[in-house]
C-alpha cells in the first residue's frame, strides 16, 4: 500500500473549530483530514471515504459517538478501521470502559496538545499497519 493511502483521517466532531484544529495539526504531517459534523454525517462520510483512521467525538447532538462506534463495528466494510475517541469527558472510568469494553484503539481527552494527537495517530496507524 502506497504511503499516500495510509494518510486519510475522518474527523467526526460537532464543533467546526475542533475539526479545523485537527486538520491544521495533521495536515502538517501529510494527513488528509475530512471533517464530518455530527454522528449521522460521520457514518456517511466514513462509508464514502473509507479512511485509514477515524477520530470520533463522543458528545454530539444528533447521534452520540458510542452509537456511531457500534454501527461502524457492526458493518463489515468499516469494522477494521482504527478509531481514536476524542472527547471532553475525561473521567477515568469512561476511558477504561471505552478502551476495554468497546476496544477503541486509543483515547484522547480535550483539551489535547498537538503532540498528543500526533503521537496517538501515528501509534494507532503503526499498530494497524502491522496487523
Amino acid at each position: 500500500m502506497a504511503e499516500s493511502q495510509l494518510r486519510k483521517v475522518v474527523c467526526v466532531e460537532d464543533e467546526p473549530e475542533m475539526i479545523d484544529l485537527i486538520r491544521l495539526i495533521l495536515s502538517r504531517k501529510g494527513f488528509e483530514v475530512v471533517g464530518a459534523a455530527g454522528g449521522k454525517k460521520g457514518l456517511d462520510t466514513i462509508r464514502d471515504q473509507n479512511p485509514n483512521l477515524i477520530l470520533l467525538d463522543l458528545m454530539m447532538p444528533d447521534m452520540d459517538g458510542w452509537e456511531v462506534y457500534q454501527q461502524l463495528k457492526a458493518d463489515k466494510a468499516t469494522r477494521d478501521i482504527p478509531v481514536i475517541v476524542v472527547t471532553a469527558k475525561a473521567q477515568s472510568i469512561d476511558k477504561v470502559l471505552g478502551l476495554h469494553i468497546a476496544k477503541v484503539d486509543d483515547y484522547i481527552s480535550k483539551p489535547f496538545s498537538p503532540q498528543e494527537l500526533l503521537d496517538s495517530v501515528e501509534s494507532v496507524l503503526a499498530k494497524s499497519a502491522a496487523t
